[in-house]
């Protein structure tokens, strides 16, 4: 009888490895689809944060409304510029970076909203049964950063 016990499980080690391999996959893929996601709002909270400290440096006795549009316009700039590194493929413009301030004596709000459907155009997302998509992001990555001044 056990002479013939190995032969009975010829293929085994093929199926335990199709079923291990599925489960690592599935790991795997998670990391990667998720990294991307989480580097990108890291770099927009960073990029956020360096708008409104580099609006900081704005001269205060610019006179009028002009003061308050050149702080806006320092802070998308200085926001955007943080994110020259991102992938054409991502498709970032400055259009997803807007800046809130009313002028001296208030808080200057640096916003970054990007669609993260955009990510799918790098890293296609699965649809895993039991699981659902993955990453599962929301529609819109935002991001701020505040000041008062």
């Amino acid at each position: 009888m056990n002479a013939s016990l190995p032969h009975k499980q010829k293929g085994a080690a093929a199926i335990e490895f199709a079923l291990v391999f599925i489960l690592f996959f599935a790991v795997f893929y998670g990391v990667v689809a998720y990294s991307l996601p989480l580097l990108m709002v890291q770099s927009f909270n960073e990029a956020a944060a360096e708008g409104v400290r580099q609006a900081v440096a704005v001269d205060p006795t610019t006179t009028g409304t002009g003061y308050a549009a050149l702080v806006r316009s320092t802070a998308t700039g200085k926001a955007f510029a943080a994110l020259t590194w991102l992938p054409t493929a991502l498709n970032f413009s400055q259009s997803y970076i807007t800046a809130d301030y009313a002028g001296a004596g208030n808080t200057l709000t640096v916003y970054i909203k990007y669609p993260s459907s955009n990510i799918n155009n790098v890293l296609p997302f699965l649809t895993l049964p039991g699981i659902g998509q993955v990453p599962n992001l929301p529609a819109t990555i935002t991001v701020s950063s505040s000041i008062f001044l």
